[in-house]
């Protein structure tokens, strides 16, 4: 019953969605154009019936469009379908070790930089097109030479371009929340394009379905970087857009290590088939849910529409004009930069990280910004740590020192710098009030207190909260923090 009341009308908003999306993202990642529709279809049938996301829809994602146009270059279109293939195999393995969630340990910051920077690149690639032109070798490059491509401007695919970028925007603002923008801007734009006889390049569709042939690489490292790259960042996008899609409904929860597995096996299926890398989409699963999907059918049925539309209704695909496509993937790329979440980190001081992912991946290339938004997350995790508050003074001929906070490795040197001002042999009291103290700075603590009281003097030391220090000077320290306001 909810096959045909709910799911069946929901997958046919999905298709509308995922059709130009797919023809896009196919467009900006340098591969075939039929390719886009091959990742739709899999990631609809395939991934849908084996999904433990069951209201996530899988496909061609924006999020990738960066590493597959730089791979495609690399490689060749051949080798990154083999690519896809061995990604879809390394999730499956993955999903069967059951780490899924471990991918949810990086920093949010890390990971909607990653996205800004792939949107920013996306944007200044796909502005080119927009103005008549191509895009050059990188973000940076495709930057500087925008005054260049203005001095050459297409105004036919520009006008077609920036009408599409309106309706997209304008679209948001009015009430038909049931008719999906996307699929309105590319049709008002193709209309236009045939109605005023413009002569623009349009999409080229290959006479005939055929299986792409996965040529081996000619060398095997950069080959399996790049696998495990693919597999790592469809896997982070897909289980993280799982865990989103669980927060817009009230259904089943997400099972991420058998959505791991289903992604795996789109991705293998999609590769061999000589689609694009799929990964879960945010955009087609909330309009899924928008739309009164109620299971995975809605999803698998999405995939059927996809299939059927490219098998009959080519021609068609084949009247839009690139720059139409062009200024839909603007609009996605600018979307991906999300001011909502910009001021999320702001407000949790993650900032810096954010920015520098962004950078990294717009300025050097997608793994560089990644590495460096997760190597300053950790840099700014350990200045946390070793933010301990010690203070150091001296009262009625004796010193008083109280140390508050979280005692880590971190900490030891600016615990050590304290308790170096007090002058040998004297009185000392320390009053220990944290909530965590590991082997390293318990090492150090104690072996400051050893060699003060051989000068003669002498220390005390009370713990005010928990003890810690305690069971560690005694040999069996503990093994983790207790809750808020349990004595240990």
């Amino acid at each position: 019953m909810n096959l045909l009341r709910r799911d069946l009308p929901a997958s046919l908003v999905v298709f509308l969605v995922a059709v130009p999306l797919s023809l896009g993202i196919a467009f900006a990642s340098g591969a075939p154009i039929i390719a886009g529709l091959i990742g739709a279809v899999v990631g609809g049938i395939v991934t849908g019936l084996l999904a433990g996301s069951p209201l996530q829809v899988s496909g061609p994602a924006a999020g990738l469009t960066v590493v597959v146009a730089g791979l495609v270059h690399q490689f060749g279109w051949e080798t990154m379908c083999l690519i896809t293939a061995c990604a879809g195999v390394v999730q499956l393995l993955l999903g069967w070790f059951k780490v899924a969630r471990g991918a949810l340990i990086i920093a949010p910051a890390v990971v909607h930089g990653m996205l800004a920077g792939i949107g920013i690149s996306i944007a200044l690639a796909q502005i080119h097109v927009v103005l008549g032109g191509s895009p050059q070798s990188s973000p940076v490059v495709n930057l500087l030479g925008i005054p260049k491509q203005l001095g050459v401007v297409n105004t036919q695919a520009a006008i077609l371009g920036f009408l599409t970028i309106a309706i997209l925007i304008i679209w948001k603002k009015l009430p038909f929340k049931a008719i999906p923008g996307p699929l309105v801007a590319v049709v008002t734009g193709t209309l236009v394009s045939i109605i005023a006889r413009m002569d623009v390049k349009r999409v080229d569709l290959p006479e005939s379905f055929e299986l792409t042939k996965l040529a081996p690489p000619e060398h095997c490292g950069p080959f399996i970087v790049a696998v495990l790259t693919v597999a790592i960042i469809a896997s982070i996008e897909s289980l993280l857009c799982a865990v989103a899609t669980d927060k817009l409904h009230s259904g089943v929860r997400s099972n991420l290590d058998k959505e791991l597995r289903a992604q795996g096996a789109g991705n293998l299926v999609s590769g061999l088939l000589g689609g694009l890398p799929i990964t879960g989409v945010i955009v087609r699963s909330s309009a899924n849910i928008i739309a009164g999907g109620v299971s995975r059918w809605s999803a698998i049925l999405h995939g059927v529409w996809v299939l059927i539309f490219a098998l009959f209704l080519g021609g068609v695909i084949e009247q839009i004009p690139l720059a139409v496509l062009a200024g839909l993937l603007v609009h996605v790329g600018i979307n991906l930069v999300n001011l909502h979440h910009i001021r999320d980190l702001h407000t949790h001081k993650e900032a810096p990280s954010y920015f520098a992912t962004v950078l990294g991946v717009v300025g050097l290339n997608l793994l560089a910004g990644v590495g460096l938004g997760l190597g300053l997350s950790v840099f700014f995790l350990l200045r946390r740590l070793s933010n301990t508050d010690v203070k150091v003074e001296q009262r009625e001929g004796k010193w008083h020192v109280r140390i508050g906070g979280t005692l880590t490795f971190a900490s030891v040197p600016s615990m050590n710098a304290a308790l170096s001002t007090i002058p040998a042999g004297h009185n000392v009291d320390i009053d220990l009030a944290v909530d965590f103290i590991d082997h390293a700075a318990f090492e150090s603590l104690h072996g400051w207190r050893q060699n003060h009281e051989k000068t003669g003097g002498h220390v005390d030391l009370d713990e005010t909260h928990e003890e810690w220090y305690k069971p560690a000077r005694e040999g069996a320290p503990r093994r983790g923090k207790s809750l808020p306001g349990v004595k240990a």
